[in-house]
């Protein structure tokens, strides 16, 4: 009897492991074809916002020296012959098979000047996420863990004011304290010569680097601690703590895994955050990354470069998004099935 009983047992929870996973694979495939719709989405604003923007197209282009068969040349390049559903389904295509199109300033493959910038603004966010995550989750922990005291509230003072200040104000303030005005420390401007690394020169770095960290700190901070502070709160942790589990263990085996599900989810909108926030960090410090040339693609009306960094931009974010929805589900174990069909 007692065997059949755990045969029984073992079946059952093959069943619900097999259930759960099929469960998962479901959730993923949703969110990831919701994610595709969404880019869809994105590229039709895109489409139809550069085709909406004041004035003519070629003409911003070509500037008051534009000849008439000039111009005929450059609406042909950009297929503002044809109507506008071919327009849209030729710019598709292009992005689909890899060819994004040329700029309209140099005329070289808009891939070419993207991609690089791309890659630098990566190394950016990279750091920033080595630098700042780290401590905000440390920090979040040592808050939770003395709540309401001296400590705490000092720690909480600070994100609060960190939190009321803009990037292109957190920059500013820096380049006062510690490149001009105050210290002579490190450089004021991240200027990188044409065909040369960010990494050639790490000390260009620390600057944005900062200016980011210092932005995204008070976020993940407040949400560390306040999950912290719950999970802490939990029966299950005062159950450890009456059976005499140690403080170090009580927190990083019992408590933080449990928090780290809503804390996720923050990361994911801070890295969705800095790739949008990093536009005016970029800007302040003239770093090269695509933000930067974002800004310089607006200014000289270059619409196959801008509408290629916004549609990156936007599935960046769509891709961060999807990652920590099903990182926060497989920390969640007792998430239900009715929690991720409803998701």
């Amino acid at each position: 009897m007692e065997v059949c009983v755990a045969i029984v047992t073992t079946q059952e929870k093959s069943s619900g492991t097999a259930k759960a996973q099929h469960q998962l694979l479901r959730f993923a495939v949703r969110r990831v074809c919701l994610g595709a719709l969404t880019l869809f989405a994105v590229c039709v604003v895109v489409f139809l916002a550069t085709q909406v923007l004041p004035g003519d197209a070629a003409q911003a282009v070509l500037g008051r020296s534009a000849t008439p068969a000039r111009l005929q040349e450059i609406r042909t390049q950009l297929h503002l012959d044809q109507p506008l559903m071919m327009q849209f389904w030729t710019w598709v295509s292009g992005i689909l098979t890899g060819d994004p199109g040329r700029s309209l300033v140099n005329g070289t493959q808009v891939s070419d000047f993207v991609y690089p910038r791309v890659i630098n603004s990566a190394v950016l966010l990279l750091l920033t996420s080595v630098v700042s995550f780290p401590v905000s989750i440390i920090l979040g922990v040592v808050a939770a863990l003395y709540a309401g005291r001296f400590m705490d509230t000092g720690i909480s003072i600070v994100a609060l004011s960190l939190a009321a200040l803009p990037e292109f104000v957190v920059g500013i303030l820096l380049i006062l304290l510690l490149s001009t005005s105050v210290f002579h420390l490190l450089p004021a401007v991240s200027l990188v010569p044409p065909g040369s690394s960010v990494l050639q020169n790490p000390i260009i770095l620390v600057m944005p680097v900062l200016t980011l960290s210092v932005v995204c700190f008070p976020y993940l901070f407040r949400m560390t601690r306040a999950s912290v502070i719950e999970v802490l709160g939990s029966e299950y942790i005062e159950m450890a703590r009456l059976k005499g589990v140690s403080t170090p263990r009580l927190i990083f085996v019992h408590a933080l895994p449990n928090a780290l599900a809503p804390v996720v989810q923050v990361i994911a909108l801070t890295l969705a955050y800095l790739a949008g926030g990093v536009v005016l960090v970029e800007f302040v410090f003239g770093y090269p990354g695509v933000g930067q040339g974002l800004l310089d693609s607006i200014v000289a009306r270059d619409i196959p470069v801008i509408q290629l960094i916004v549609l990156l931009l936007a599935a960046v974010y769509v891709l961060l998004n999807l990652t920590a929805d099903l990182i926060a589900v497989l920390l969640t174990p007792k998430m239900s099935a009715h929690q991720w069909q409803s998701t």
